[in-house]
């Protein structure tokens, strides 16, 4: 049940500090030229998807070779090609070259930047509409709970079949195995194809129990380490 967790606690160190960080900083960046005007309003729902497809895209970029190695470990079932994260590693690069260690990198980029899009736009939006109802300045671990719930809801739900689509082009290749999808579009048109539209969605209900918690548990986790830490970034109008 926890195969590959190892490599996902590994993975998740650099990726989870680099998004929430570059999230912030671009914030402040865009709000140095753009006033916020409220919660609600288009200018600052843009700044927010913006800043939270930068931020995907450069926590993956960072990251991906964990990311690849933990789909890979996740994916063994009675076959143990892979023993571990090291043995992993050096076995794709034997096997694929360098090259192997981001296979799949586009089509996760492409899945990862509006996931996290969505993301960040959806939870600081109900975030902010919130808090500006109530007379609280941060929100409570329940809000941040249901916020987040909602936002991870609302990104897989819209953004799974790209999901679907990196994890099969990531596990090509693996154990000497052939490739089956020549290029990504080439992968969406066999799926369809092969098992329907509702292909793309193969899977979704267990995405939505990963998901949607553990979308939660992260921004709540952020907000609490924040106050903990007494760390005041883009406190006002996010």
């Amino acid at each position: 049940m926890w195969k590959g967790n190892g490599v996902t606690i590994v993975h998740r160190l650099p990726y989870s500090a680099a998004n929430f960080w570059t999230y912030e900083k671009v914030n402040e960046l865009w709000k140095q030229h753009i006033p916020a005007q409220g919660p609600l309003a288009l200018g600052d729902v843009a700044r927010r998807l913006c800043a939270g497809g930068i931020a995907g895209l450069s926590a993956c970029a960072l990251a991906y070779p964990l990311d690849l190695v933990r789909t890979r470990l996740a994916a063994q079932t009675t076959q143990h090609y892979y023993r571990g994260i090291n043995h992993a590693l050096a076995t794709i690069v034997r096997d694929e070259g360098m090259v192997g260690l981001y296979r799949g990198l586009g089509a996760t980029l492409l899945q990862v930047g509006p996931s996290l899009a969505i993301n960040y736009a959806a939870y600081e939006t109900t975030r902010s509409a919130w808090l500006a109802r109530t007379d609280r300045t941060t929100p409570s671990v329940g809000m941040s709970l249901a916020c987040g719930s909602v936002a991870g809801l609302l990104s897989s739900t819209l953004t799974f079949p790209l999901d679907l689509v990196r994890r099969r082009l990531q596990l090509q290749g693996q154990a000497g195995s052939r490739r089956v999808y020549p290029s990504y579009l080439g992968a969406f048109k066999d799926i369809v194809r092969t098992e329907g539209v509702g292909g793309l969605y193969a899977g979704i209900l267990p995405e939505y129990y990963k998901v949607i918690p553990g979308v939660a548990i992260a921004f709540c986790s952020y907000e609490i380490m924040k106050r903990t830490l007494g760390v005041q970034t883009n406190v006002t109008q996010r």
